[in-house]
């Protein structure tokens, strides 16, 4: 942009000179190289905290299908990146050996309420013991509260989508076996009830991005178009100022200025649920400092939507 406005400023130099506006002399001619420095010390630099511009990228929240009992699957009704309700059916577990405790412990339990009933007959006559009238209390509580997991296994044999969203690489198959381990999930499932927007900027132009300030956008999957949005956050912390729980000593690394994340919502609904989870694009933030700078940025964004027609990269 710098060469750009160089060459504008130029080009109407030779024309005031070829008009005898201005004096065909050596500091007119060394004048751009003079037009160059002040544009980079007094616009361009200044522009870059003003206006401040990162690579972003779209991201959904997705969950790992891990089913809370263990067993068989039976059948798969999900297909893979189809669109599901919340609460829509993904997979079946077969359910016999979980239905056949529901049905024991009701037996039990049906069992144990009559004799708390006989019990408190006779202890109401004063032909029975009040110990064993709390005895057969306690042991109905404890088989209610025994049916009530017993169920809850049950009803988990029909796994079902946490959300609106889909479903992705479903390898899943009947005759599967799956298990209730956080390390062996069946399938990624994402969330489209929000789409998240991520702009990576420069610590040294962080100063004063804050939330609720004007944004554009512009995607490699919609080249040649701009977007709006509006800062909605400013992530306070990044991996490199994580402290994990260890047994060891601080261990010093390599520290360097990795750039800070701010979060965008975009102004459109209908467009961010068409964004693609991964979708690659450059974000401009438009600060309350330097707004003499916005109307440059906002150039340079626009062309980088029309170059994202002709490069993939």
């Amino acid at each position: 942009m710098i060469a750009f406005l160089t060459l504008c400023y130029i080009a109407l130099l030779y024309l005031l000179v070829r008009m005898r506006v201005l004096p065909d002399t050596l500091f007119v001619r060394l004048s751009p190289i003079g037009f160059s420095i002040l544009l980079f010390l007094f616009l361009f630099v200044p522009m870059q905290w003003g206006a401040p511009f990162g690579p972003a990228v779209v991201v959904r929240p997705s969950v790992a299908i891990v089913p809370n009992v263990t067993g068989q699957v039976v059948s798969v009704d999900v297909e893979a990146n189809k669109l599901v309700k919340k609460g829509d059916v993904l997979f079946r577990i077969d359910p016999t050996q979980y239905q056949a405790k529901v049905d024991q412990l009701t037996a039990q339990l049906k069992l144990a309420q009559l004799r708390q009933e006989q019990y408190a007959q006779l202890a109401a006559r004063n032909a029975g013991n009040r110990f064993q009238v709390e005895e057969t209390q306690a042991n109905v509580a404890n088989l209610k509260a025994q049916l009530a997991d017993a169920q809850w296994q049950l009803n988990s044999t029909t796994v079902r989508a946490p959300a609106d969203g889909f479903a992705t690489y479903v390898a899943l198959r009947p005759g599967a076996r799956v298990a209730a381990v956080p390390l062996a999930a069946t399938m990624p499932f994402f969330d489209i009830s929000e789409t998240i927007v991520g702009v990576q900027i420069h610590q040294i132009h962080m100063r004063f991005i804050e939330p609720g300030q004007e944004a554009e956008l512009t995607f490699k999957e919609f080249p040649g178009q701009i977007f709006s949005a509006k800062v909605s956050l400013v992530l306070p912390a990044i991996s490199q100022g994580q402290v994990a729980v260890s047994g060891s000593a601080v261990a010093p690394g390599p520290i360097s200025p990795a750039p800070f994340v701010v979060r965008l919502k975009l102004d459109d609904p209908k467009i961010a649920a068409k964004l693609h989870a991964g979708a690659y694009g450059e974000a401009a933030i438009y600060t309350s400092s330097m707004r003499a700078a916005h109307v440059i940025r906002r150039v340079m964004l626009r062309m980088q939507a029309w170059i994202n027609y002709l490069s993939p990269a």
